[in-house]
This record gives C-alpha cells, sequence and structure tokens, in this order.
C-alpha cells in the first residue's frame, strides 16, 4: 500500500513538451493521495527551459527556507538540458543545514544528476536517482516495475539489487554509490561540483549517444584519474546510439571491453538503470557493497534517507 506523500515538484532543466503527458501524471498522483506542491514550475517556458535560471534555481532553495515545512518526496518534472547553468546559484549551506538531518527524497535522473552530484560534493546531500514526473508518472502505460522500486527504496532503509547478467569479473567490493548520466557527470570534470569520491562504486548511463562518443567520455573519466579512484565502475542502459558501417563493429560491446582493458578496476554491467521505462531507484552517496560473479550480481545499499 502506497502511504500519501507530500511531492514537491521542481523543474531544473527542460519544460514538459507535452501537456496531456503532464495532466495524466499529476492525476496519477492526486489519485493516490497525495498532496502535489510546486505544480507552477512545470508550466514555466523560457526558451528551451522550464523557466529563468533564477526561477529554476529558485526551485531548489526554497527547500533550504526554514520558515517552509519540508516535503517528503522532491521530484524532477523532467531533464533535457540546464540543470548547469544554476549550478553556481544553488544555496549549499542552507541545503545542507536543512537537509543534513531531515529524510526527503529528492529523486530524478539524466540531466538532474548535475543536481544530485553539486549537492553531493558541496553539501553531503545524499538523493536519488530514479523516475521523473513526465517520463515515468506520466507514462501509458505506468512501469509498475518503476514504481514498485521506487517506493521500496524510498521506504526502507537497506535494500539489495540482484541481476542475473553474467560478469567477467569475481568482485566483493564496498564503497559510496554515485553517479548518473555519463555526459553530465564528465561535464562537471575539473569543476567545484563534481565529488571527489575515493574508493566509491560509479555507476552511469545514458541515451542516443554514439560508441566512440562513450568511449571518448569514458576515457575522460580514465585519464582523469577519476575510474582508477573507484572500486568498480557500474554500467546501466547505454542504448538509442546509431550504428554505422564505419564503425566496423565497433560497439557498445566493445567499449565496454576496451574500457575493461585500461580503467585497472572492475567492470561491471547490466545495471536496470537509465532511459527505459523499468528502472532502480538508486540512493546516491550510500554506502554500497557490490558482490559478482560469472552468475551476475548484488547490490546491497543503506545509509541513505528514507521516508518513514
Amino acid at each position: 500500500m502506497i502511504v500519501p506523500r507530500t511531492i514537491e515538484l521542481i523543474a531544473p532543466s527542460g519544460y514538459p513538451h507535452d501537456p496531456e503527458i503532464l495532466q495524466r501524471a499529476l492525476h496519477r498522483l492526486h489519485t493516490h493521495g497525495h498532496r502535489v506542491e510546486g505544480a507552477e514550475s512545470a508550466k514555466r517556458r523560457y526558451q528551451r527551459f522550464a523557466g529563468t535560471d533564477g526561477e529554476r534555481a529558485a526551485d531548489l532553495n526554497r527547500l533550504a527556507d526554514s520558515s517552509r515545512e519540508l516535503p517528503d518526496i522532491v521530484l524532477a518534472v523532467r531533464g533535457g538540458y540546464g540543470a548547469g547553468r544554476i549550478l553556481h546559484g544553488l544555496d549549499y549551506e542552507g541545503l545542507q543545514r536543512r537537509l543534513a538531518d531531515n529524510p526527503v527524497a529528492l529523486v530524478g535522473h539524466s540531466d538532474f544528476t548535475a543536481v544530485q552530484l553539486a549537492l553531493l560534493a558541496r553539501a553531503a546531500v545524499k538523493t536519488f536517482a530514479g523516475p521523473m514526473l513526465m517520463s515515468d508518472f506520466g507514462a501509458d502505460p505506468i512501469s509498475e516495475f518503476t514504481m514498485r522500486h521506487f517506493w521500496s527504496t524510498l521506504t526502507n532503509p537497506s535494500i539489495t539489487i540482484t541481476s542475473k547478467t553474467p560478469q567477467a569479473h569475481t568482485v566483493d567490493v564496498s564503497g559510496m554509490l554515485w553517479g548518473g548520466n555519463l555526459a553530465v557527470l564528465t561535464g562537471l570534470i575539473g569543476t567545484p561540483y563534481m565529488p571527489p569520491v575515493q574508493g566509491g562504486i560509479l555507476f552511469i548511463e545514458d541515451i542516443n549517444e554514439q560508441p566512440f562518443r562513450i568511449e571518448r567520455m569514458l576515457y575522460q573519466l580514465h585519464l582523469s584519474g577519476i575510474l582508477a579512484q573507484q572500486q568498480a565502475l557500474v554500467i546501466g542502459d547505454l542504448s538509442g546510439g546509431k550504428s554505422y558501417d564505419y564503425d566496423n563493429g565497433f560497439d557498445v560491446r566493445a567499449v565496454v571491453e576496451q574500457v575493461r582493458a585500461v580503467a585497472g578496476i572492475p567492470v561491471i554491467t547490466g545495471l536496470q538503470f537509465g532511459h527505459i521505462a523499468d528502472k532502480l531507484t538508486l540512493p546516491v552517496g550510500a554506502d554500497a557493497r557490490l558482490v559478482a560473479d560469472a552468475n551476475g550480481f548484488t547490490l546491497a545499499l543503506s545509509n541513505y534517507p528514507y521516508l518513514r
């Protein structure tokens, strides 16, 4: 049974492109008894963004206002592009002060990765890589898997993910789970918004990127020394890229094997996360233990904010 919650919508990136999907998503939330706040953020438009940079930053900075009651869940409306433009305008001290000891779930993926990693780096705030309003709550049909895992993760102090995807490495490592969208993540390298994680378990996903672009971004992580500082790299969905005759068989699988050869750390595949209908919800900043072998892998997660 889903307990009704207060859900505040934020739109740090693009605006909703389809009013019908927006209304379907809002209707579903209301039908389950949730109190939805911030719906006006989904109706703003400025160029390709859901409002000006100042308006979009204000969505998040409202959470630092001690005169306002905190919601249970802060849900990103959609991804796209634009979150990187507001990172310098976020009240990290205020957000850390307000969110450090309060179990508020900030949820999203794709371009929202920029906000998640910035909050982790500058305020030690843990968030959730998971569904968004438009692509998931507004989906037709809605994914029961995504919803079930979303509510299970947000309402339990720990969760274990199991995959039957055979692995090339035998692994038993522990560290902080962090990561997100590959393009957004690599765009933060060299900035104050890239978490300086040592000994972590890094997960990635992306969509509509050609294999050579995926490899180029992974090489950026490799050549900057970030991959070597991790316990493992866990790869989620990387679909949507076009293949060309010129590639001569150079595909995502070839990219994975190349990264395995040069990274010096285990590379795990088959994480059910990314721009896909049936996706996991992953606590970014959680404690993680990854165990993998030829039969698959388990990822045990704990020490993250959850809803009582």
